[in-house]
């Protein structure tokens, strides 16, 4: 295992309750398949923090570890009792059943409709469309959605949680340039309205600069945290502006060196006695 690496905060935590902690956490797979070695970070309450790494250094897996949907080999995981909610890159909505009723389901099972009638649920519903921009669409089938409206339904569907955390795994990472850019904004807004703590995984480097309060660098498999980035632009932010730009090569010209530190292959060691050995 690598040493155990430095806890890092950005200036938003500094003096806000932490929302999410996690301390010297480890996940190993089967025997010996380390995916995340001695993580350890705190996400403030209101702080939206990003997740870059190469593809299998582990972002997904803490995750699912935050969420409860695993389980961490060491290490504490400390929610403070908050509500937790997951998007995923797949909407996965039921396709049986009306975007409304995807919606419906979401506040009976957390057990927000638990206490209400079927016509306060959909009610609900019906306000959490609208705050994605999607009134009218209740009665609609998700077949009958494009991919970004059916994004926009999951996130409707996390927010029927009542949730304090929001995870987002790639949520927008098959979406065209143009339905992303809208979604950025969405969120944004929906972040800023509900005061989220959000972690928020991507291998977009510009995405994480426009939408984060900092981007949190993991290495290679076995992940551990390498490096922050707190990002102090000015917001409302655009992917395609100057200042990002500049930013995000940044980050991704150390994303390159950890990736190619971690490609480079072993020296081998010469056999003895081989030809030409002296």
């Amino acid at each position: 295992m690598t040493a155990p690496t430095k806890e890092l905060r950005s200036s938003r935590t500094d003096g806000h309750e932490p929302a999410v902690r996690l301390d010297a956490v480890s996940k190993v797979y089967g025997r010996d398949l380390l995916a995340l070695d001695r993580v350890t970070l705190t996400a403030g309450r209101g702080e939206f923090v990003c997740l870059l790494g190469a593809s299998g250094c582990g972002k997904s897996t803490l995750l699912n570890l935050v969420a409860g949907l695993d389980h961490a080999t060491a290490g504490e995981i400390d929610t403070k009792g908050g509500r937790i909610a997951m998007m995923f890159q797949e909407p996965a909505l039921f396709p049986w059943l009306t975007v409304s009723a995807n919606i419906e389901l979401a506040l009976r099972v957390t057990g927000k409709g638990k206490s209400t009638t079927k016509k306060e649920r959909r009610a609900r519903a019906a306000e959490l469309l609208e705050i994605v921009h999607l009134g009218g669409f209740g009665a609609k089938r998700p077949h009958e959605l494009s991919g970004g409206m059916r994004q926009r339904v999951a996130l409707a569907r996390a927010l029927a949680q009542e949730a304090d955390v929001l995870l987002m795994d790639e949520p927008f990472g098959a979406l065209d340039a143009m339905t992303r850019d809208l979604l950025h904004d969405e969120l944004e807004r929906i972040w800023r309205e509900r005061e989220l703590t959000v972690l928020f995984v991507t291998h977009n480097v510009r995405e994480a600069v426009r939408l984060g309060d900092r981007v949190v660098l993991l290495s290679s498999r076995p992940g551990t945290v390498i490096q922050e980035f707190p990002i102090t632009l000015d917001r409302p932010r655009r992917t395609d502006s100057g200042e990002v730009a500049g930013l995000a090569a940044t980050i991704t010209d150390r994303l390159r060196q950890e990736v190619l530190r971690h490609a480079k292959p072993a020296r081998r060691p010469v056999a003895t006695g081989a030809r030409g050995d002296g």
